[in-house]
């Protein structure tokens, strides 16, 4: 994880520029009217929010978000951005396994491009830290990326417990990055509960309840 969160500290400034390829423009313009009505007047708590691409649409109809990532460089891109005027929009240096640390009152949990970065392993741990801070009813939402070849980094490695790796290189220096694809069966397996599911082409889109 160390790895990972070095990874996206340097490449903060230029993160954004994944969401300009012109084939996930339908996707993403999909995504935009989707996700805001899934917030409509809820206090969201907002896990690995990077550089708040997702922040600010989900802003236009939430109550309250707190906006919180590892990085702080990559919450300093956030802060710059424009948020919905009638949304408290605040940001907080956070580990994602640590959520008891952020304060403040839930009901929702946003969870953006973070899924493809826990372990198989990891899920359990990650999704009881999330229940005990929000507790029971609230809402969770998660969106990540489906792995289309020729869009997506190549899959170079493949774990024994069936995580799957990526080589980036960045400014020179060679990562390993955990990134992994599930189907709707295992993911609706890892979290153990039935969720709502949507495919779209290049993104998957999952919500449910805390019970």
């Amino acid at each position: 994880m160390t790895q990972l969160a070095d990874y996206y500290r340097d490449r903060a400034a230029t993160y954004d520029a994944v969401y300009a390829k012109p084939e996930r423009q339908a996707d993403l313009t999909a995504l935009c009217d989707l996700l805001p009505p899934l917030v409509d007047g809820r206090r969201v708590l907002e896990i690995a929010a990077g550089t708040g691409y997702w922040t600010a649409p989900l802003s236009g109809r939430a109550a309250a978000i707190t906006a919180t990532d590892i990085n702080p460089a990559t919450l300093e891109v956030a802060r710059a951005r424009e948020y919905g005027p009638s949304c408290q929009v605040t940001f907080q240096v956070a580990d994602a396994y640590r959520l008891d640390e952020v304060p403040g009152e839930f009901d929702t949990a946003f969870i953006g491009f973070f899924w493809s970065h826990v372990l198989r392993a990891d899920v359990p741990q990650f999704l009881s830290g999330l229940a005990a801070r929000l507790g029971p009813g609230a809402t969770v939402i998660a969106l990540d990326n489906r792995y289309v070849a020729g869009s997506n980094h190549p899959i170079t490695r493949t774990a024994p417990s069936g995580d799957t790796y990526q080589q980036r290189t960045l400014n020179g220096r060679d990562y390993e990055i955990l990134k992994n694809f599930p189907t709707r069966s295992q993911f609706t397996t890892d979290v153990g509960t039935d969720v709502r599911w949507t495919d779209l082409e290049y993104y998957w889109l999952a919500t449910w309840t805390l019970a």
